[in-house]
């Protein structure tokens, strides 16, 4: 048997602030504004495998009220959320993420963001993809304003897997 769950996030660029995704630093000169890390990647991908075994969604497991989250790495979200997914009797079968951000060009980290999320779910790089695209100048992204994150989990409960 299988699942599907599906994840979305966005958060707005700031000034001083780090910018992460994937669990990369990215130079850049803003970063992404939010109670944690605000890694929009991992935040995606927690809400999709969340969403697969109906384990409800990011906020629901670190919610924004709760200053222990305030500063986490998404990293540790990601790695707490596949405890829920195995507890649920359930295991990754792939994970697939798109990043949608007008600057900075992303596609010389994906290869370590996939490592990054492989490892955080403990799968193979293999049932990781990652890629990122614009919106060619449209929207809150392409006018640099924030970047989004598509995701979809696959999610199984055969042993094999």
């Amino acid at each position: 048997m299988f699942r599907v769950g599906q994840g979305y996030d966005v958060h707005r660029l700031e000034a001083g602030r780090d910018l992460w995704i994937g669990g990369v630093q990215i130079p850049f000169p803003m970063g992404l504004s939010g109670h944690s890390d605000a890694d929009v990647l991992l935040h995606a991908i927690c809400d999709a495998v969340l969403g697969a075994v109906a384990s409800g969604d990011i906020g629901l497991h670190f919610p924004d009220s709760d200053s222990a989250h305030r500063g986490r790495a998404s990293r540790e979200f990601l790695q707490e959320v596949r405890e829920v997914l195995v507890t649920s009797g359930w295991s990754i079968g792939n994970i697939d993420a798109t990043v949608i951000a007008e600057k900075p060009k992303l596609a010389p980290y994906v290869d370590e963001m996939r490592k990054n999320i492989a490892a955080d779910l403990q799968v193979e790089v293999s049932q990781v993809s990652v890629k990122a695209t614009t919106t060619e100048g449209l929207g809150l992204t392409g006018r640099g304003e924030g970047i989004a994150a598509l995701a979809v989990a696959m999610v199984t409960n055969d042993p094999s897997v």
